[in-house]
């Protein structure tokens, strides 16, 4: 059902009145540090809260505990829920997260400073994803201004924990039975309407050996040389991942990725113990149990037969593809129309090769796409890198999109 120019109107009138106050929103939140690892995001969440109750938005704060914080390598996280009802409907939630990388080097613009240069601010979670929160938060804010033409509810599930793999923010509301939406809409991009994205497995491979005098190597086993052989043995298996792509736009094929080493004693000591952490990206026709049960086959057969040799592997996480679920095209339809309106070109509906919250959403059975404030890639976006930027224009342009798409859905 189309929307009537009068609820239109008022929506979008309620957000060009509200575009200082949004800015200033999502200055504050990236003013405010939420690197993880370390991983203390209570303090963002109490900013966040605080922001949202001077809204006028009830926030109820669900602590996460101590055991599970732990478990995920974080020091603290509290998620944040939203929830305002219209009447008898479909609830549609808001995901966003508000942990970020850690800044690194080479910025020009001070990574938590919110400057903005010719329309664009800059900062880390600019654009990932705490934009979104400006998204949702002022997508709803608008949505209340034609509450007597809706049916149903809009939660907002801003949560902290996505760069440590989502399990206590999403999956955990959603296991403790403390949210059961209908739909979602996670934080995306403004140009694209994302329905699928890989998966990812990351593993702890460690080499046993045994230590010797560097006077005398073949007194022990040495583990570097070992996991060498490990390292050859894997990127070999990469060169095969080009002639399997995905189906899906955007994805591409399955890859790769060794990202961290350490091990030895010192420079003369033959090396006893050496470990990798290995980045293997799925996409969503890969099965990822098999993935794993294949990798770790790949990686014992490489070293069984070095002397003095053992192998270990530990999972780190195991993160399931996007995929698209029947029920999402509710969401599509409404997010394509209202997005050619508002950007002047119908947003594609395509995959990407990270993995996102999304995922956990559709784990649960509730049909997810993502859409939000970012550009038109997270590339564009500088996303994990220096100079991560957002156009403030894209921060209205997208709350325009999810604010109409939702009122569509909940029109009576």
């Amino acid at each position: 059902m189309s929307l009537s120019a009068t609820v239109k109107n008022r929506i979008l009138s309620d957000i060009a009145a509200r575009g200082e106050a949004r800015a200033a929103f999502l200055a504050k939140l990236v003013q405010t540090p939420s690197s993880n690892p370390p991983g203390d995001c209570a303090p963002i969440a109490d900013v966040a809260a605080e922001l949202l109750e001077g809204l006028g938005l009830d926030v109820e704060r669900h602590v996460v505990p101590d055991n599970p914080v732990r478990d995920a390598g974080m020091i603290s996280a509290t998620n944040l829920v939203v929830r305002r009802r219209f009447g008898d409907g479909p609830v549609i939630a808001l995901n966003a997260h508000g942990d970020v990388v850690a800044p690194g080097e080479g910025w020009s613009h001070p990574p938590f400073g919110a400057e903005v240069a010719d329309g664009v601010m800059y900062g880390r979670g600019v654009a990932v994803s705490k934009s979104d929160f400006a998204t949702y938060t002022f997508a709803l804010l608008a949505l209340q201004s034609v509450a007597e033409h809706l049916k149903g509810a809009v939660e907002l599930h801003f949560t902290f924990d996505e760069e440590a793999g989502g399990l206590i923010g999403p999956k955990w509301l959603l296991d403790q039975k403390i949210v059961k939406p209908d739909l979602c809409i996670s934080a995306g991009l403004a140009y694209s309407i994302v329905t699928a994205h890989n998966g990812v497995l990351h593993l702890e491979v460690t080499i046993h050996g045994k230590s010797a005098h560097a006077a005398a190597p073949e007194s022990g086993h040495d583990a570097l040389q070992a996991m060498t052989i490990v390292l050859d043995t894997l990127y070999e298996e990469r060169k095969s991942y080009a002639g399997r792509p995905s189906r899906h736009p955007g994805i591409g094929h399955p890859n790769l990725t060794v990202g961290l080493i350490s091990g030895g004693i010192n420079t003369n000591v033959v090396p006893d113990k050496v470990t990798i952490r290995l980045d293997r990206r799925m996409t969503p026709e890969e099965d990822p149990a098999q993935v794993e049960a294949h990798l770790r086959l790949v990686i014992a057969r490489s070293v069984r037969d070095f002397p003095g040799i053992r192998s270990e592997i530990r999972r780190v996480l195991l993160a399931s593809p996007l995929r698209q679920l029947p029920g999402a095209e509710k969401l599509i339809a409404p997010l394509r129309r209202h997005g050619a309106e508002i950007l002047g070109e119908e947003p594609k509906v395509e995959g990407v090769p990270l993995y996102t919250d999304a995922r956990l959403y559709a784990e649960a059975g509730i049909p997810t796409v993502s859409y939000g404030a970012g550009p038109r890639s997270f590339l564009e976006a500088n996303g994990h890198r220096a100079d991560e930027k957002l156009k403030l224009s894209d921060l209205t342009a997208a709350t325009s999109v999810v604010a109409l798409s939702v009122a569509e859905i909940l029109t009576v």
